[in-house]
């Protein structure tokens, strides 16, 4: 496992002479952790950073699918399934999910995110050609209606993610980062859009069947930096790639704990950085809720501790309550208009 260095992200002031902003946002550093595999991570001063280490902590991240990452984004999910593990396929109908789209919209949300096949736990996978029934209709009429929001293409597969972008799709969101087909990686080069690259540990099928990590953080952060380093050496622009940590994707609590409170390890790699673990189950086994609908509390308390950690892209379910709390928080950390 790769050593790494962790900012220690700070807001407002007054600022010490040594700061670096973090990724050109609202944030700022002057300590770092250093987190080597067997040992507990030891305080260092940003000083002694290796300067590309220093480069790619610092430096701002380009704008992706037209969104500025100067300040945080919020990614509205929208799943086009029948079995989806939150909203129980209640948009599952086109009607509906056009409707839920637009709604969105009114509620804040920055970009769409549409799938067309679950991956909760336990999922079984979907045909190619019955996950783009599912989403490019949806996709389409968006764009039909005028809508010129950024539109994400949630999918592990390389023909759904074509056919979605000659519909309009904007980015794709793989949470098998570019890695489950063989054509992933040309596909998306080819298509120039970018990418979000997620940590999963197996498929939905088998990833929460007792996973084991020696470093959940450093293996995590190993894995995006291959991936990124794969994307790279397809084509795919480095200011171009998200990177996603996978929350809930073959992690048990502690990982995924573990993961949350490390985050800004993964700002090293110079990709910006989507945060997702609206609902997930975790936080109904620590908040006691057994009912993914009843963990919105608990989604925006984890949102906004990514928020701390500099994520630039936040994935929801509940946009409006997160538009509303990111909102004081922006307000309260200096990347608000407010007074």
């Amino acid at each position: 496992m790769t050593p790494r260095w962790r900012p220690l992200p700070r807001s407002g002031g007054p600022r010490p002479p040594d700061a670096l902003v973090l990724a050109g946002g609202p944030l700022w550093f002057n300590e770092v952790a250093f987190h080597d595999a067997g040992r507990e991570p030891r305080l260092r001063p940003a000083a002694e950073l290796p300067p590309a280490v220093r480069e790619a902590l610092t430096a701002p991240r380009p704008p992706v699918a037209g969104l500025s990452l100067d300040r945080p984004r919020i990614m509205g999910i929208l799943n086009v399934t029948p079995d989806s593990f939150s909203d129980g396929g209640e948009h599952f109908a086109f009607d509906h999910a056009v409707a839920r789209a637009r709604a969105m919209l009114d509620e804040g949300a920055d970009i769409l995110d549409i799938g067309g096949e679950s991956t909760r736990p336990g999922a079984e996978p979907v045909a190619p050609e019955a996950e783009a029934a599912r989403v490019v209709p949806v996709i389409a009429a968006l764009r039909a209606a005028g809508i010129a929001a950024p539109v994400s293409i949630d999918t592990r597969n390389p023909e759904v993610a074509e056919a979605a972008f000659a519909a309009g799709a904007d980015l794709w969101n793989d949470v098998a980062a570019l890695g489950h087909a063989r054509a992933s990686l040309t596909v998306a080069a080819a298509s120039g859009r970018p990418v979000c690259l997620m940590h999963a540990k197996g498929d939905p099928r088998t990833m929460q069947d007792a996973p084991t990590y020696e470093d959940v953080l450093l293996e995590v952060t190993d894995f995006l930096a291959a991936r990124v380093d794969a994307a790279e050496a397809a084509g795919i622009p480095r200011g171009t790639i998200l990177v996603d940590p996978g929350i809930g994707f073959g992690k048990t609590v502690a990982h995924n704990l573990a993961l949350i409170r490390g985050l800004a390890v993964l700002h090293g790699l110079g990709c910006g950085l989507l945060f997702g673990a609206s609902r997930k189950r975790f936080i109904g086994s620590v908040a006691g809720a057994p009912v993914a609908a009843d963990r919105v509390a608990g989604s925006l308390a984890v949102a906004l501790e990514a928020l701390r950690q500099g994520a630039q892209v936040l994935r929801v379910h509940d946009v409006k309550e997160t538009r509303q709390a990111v909102d004081l928080w922006s307000a309260l950390n200096g990347s608000g208009d407010q007074e």
